[in-house]
């Protein structure tokens, strides 16, 4: 929950300026004071951490697998358009090539500061039943994702494999190699097609969105239940403002923790969880995350199927402003680096907002990832050919289908 709070506080600070102290409100939205807090405040947290096993804001937000502390916070996949793999950037850099289309990876974005849920009868109208979908706040102009609120924005309207839809496109456009386990990868005179082929690649990563959405329904209503983000911070404002003691069962390490009152410090007055949603949560429990479990399971089949070593030419970065991408200077980034990060940006994106929690994310992939690994096997029942795809699991582990 501090991390949710911190999160909300930081929506509008550019990944970019991430300890730079730039973009800061009044010192409450400072990363660095959020990665102490989150250093020592909670003895609990299981975000990444340096090598001193402190959280900095180099570590602030990030994914837990292979690859998602490298470079900037926001995966390639989500900037980059369809770049030629032997001239580098081309005029389409920043667009995705769908056949004759070009999709334009700038995207409608909510309006800086304005946040929703934060005054206890509005959220309790809407605990009660109070439909507000529909009702969010846009900027006119269209950017690159360059913040929380623009991760946040990109997860309230995404279609749900969208994401590594077009990560599948722009890999097979830039003709990024195959896993070596494709029974095609030497042939001099056949292609995959149907099965191990282009084609094959694009059903198959949609594929196993529904799947992933069918078991984790199941863990969410017959399993967990668990309540959401939202609800948690109205226990939390009720108890040390509207009833003082009122819910004895919460724990100290939140109510002591110094990111409460700079939530109270807001004009609202409140400790409720500043919304990016206006309806707030989704309607089902918390616990998995749908989006997590399809990420998890997409991008499992996107590293099955391409050579995660094959580093991304000409990597590159949103500015500050969100308005133009520059080139990134860094270490490599691999496809299963930025196919990882891409995972955890769709996931913790919905964190961002404030309807989901860090383990809906970090456990809801490695469900996404274990179905896609029994689709995978499931599959290779029926092929004629012999194959031996290979991918690294979310936990730095190799597994061979």
């Amino acid at each position: 929950m501090g991390e949710l709070y911190w999160m909300a506080l930081l929506r509008d600070v550019s990944f970019i300026d991430y300890g730079s102290g730039a973009g800061t409100d009044a010192g409450a939205n400072n990363t660095g004071a959020a990665a102490i807090s989150l250093t020592n405040e909670f003895s609990v947290f299981r975000g990444p951490r340096d090598a001193a096993g402190n959280v900095t804001p180099a570590t602030l937000f990030r994914g837990i697998a292979p690859g998602d502390e490298v470079g900037p916070y926001v995966s390639q996949f989500l900037w980059r358009g369809n770049v030629d793999p032997i001239l580098g950037p081309t005029a389409a850099d920043g667009f995705i090539k769908y056949g004759t289309l070009r999709i334009d990876q700038r995207q409608k974005t909510a309006q800086t500061g304005v946040d929703f849920l934060t005054i206890f009868p509005q959220w309790l109208a809407v605990q009660n039943g109070l439909n507000t979908v529909g009702t969010d706040v846009f900027d006119p102009k269209r950017l690159f994702i360059r913040n929380l609120r623009d991760l946040a924005t990109y997860v309230h309207f995404d279609a749900l494999y969208e994401a590594y839809l077009n990560a599948c496109i722009i890999l097979l456009e830039m003709r990024a190699p195959f896993d070596p386990g494709n029974p095609y990868i030497d042939s001099r005179n056949q292609d995959g097609f149907g099965t191990f082929g282009g084609p094959h690649i694009l059903s198959l990563v949609t594929e196993v969105a529904t799947r992933a959405l069918k078991a984790v329904w199941f863990q969410k209503w017959l399993v967990h239940r668990r309540l959401r983000p939202e609800a948690f911070g109205g226990l939390i404002h009720v108890h040390r403002n509207v009833d003082p003691g009122r819910y004895p069962m919460i724990d100290s390490e939140i109510l002591n923790s110094s990111v409460i009152p700079l939530v109270e410090g807001l004009p609202t007055g409140t400790a409720l969880l500043p919304m990016a949603f206006p309806e707030g949560s989704p309607l089902h429990p918390a616990y998995g995350a749908g989006h997590a479990t399809v990420a998890g399971a997409c991008v499992t089949i996107l590293k099955a199927w391409f050579d995660e070593s094959f580093v991304l030419r000409n990597p590159v970065q949103s500015d500050a402003a969100g308005a133009n991408l520059v080139p990134f200077a860094g270490p490599p980034l691999t496809v299963g680096g930025e196919l990882n990060k891409l995972a955890a940006n769709i996931a913790i994106g919905r964190n961002a907002a404030g309807v989901h929690w860090r383990t809906d994310y970090t456990e809801s992939i490695r469900l996404g990832e274990r179905l896609a690994i029994g689709l995978l096997k499931e599959q290779k029942l029926v092929y004629n050919e012999s194959s031996n795809l290979s991918l690294t699991r979310f936990d730095g582990t190799a597994v061979t289908i």
